[in-house]
């Protein structure tokens, strides 16, 4: 189930930003064009979709944060689920 929602998010996401299959796990770690947590804000309130920033999920090391300008989209809901969300992800991406 994680293997067939993964890929039609991967498919759907990649056409507006990079994002690539993970090797592991049910997770994806897609870049954002704005800072991530003003992204993931604007995103659930414009388009109902909740991710995690990626700057939460990490701390500085080095003078940066490697989750930084990232989110994390977990693939727990259901397969219609994800791709509706995916499809509201692009369209958000889109009008940045």
């Amino acid at each position: 189930l994680y293997r067939n929602k993964i890929d039609a998010t991967v498919k759907l996401l990649s056409t507006v930003t990079h994002v690539t299959r993970p090797d592991g796990g049910f997770c994806l770690w897609l870049p954002t064009p704005i800072d991530d947590q003003e992204f993931t804000r604007e995103l659930y309130a414009r388009y109902n979709v909740t991710v995690l920033p990626g700057s939460f999920l990490s701390r500085k090391a080095h003078g940066t944060n490697p989750g930084q300008n990232h989110v994390r989209i977990a693939l727990v809901a259901t397969a219609e689920e994800c791709i509706e969300a995916a499809q509201r992800m692009c369209d958000f991406i889109r009008s940045l």
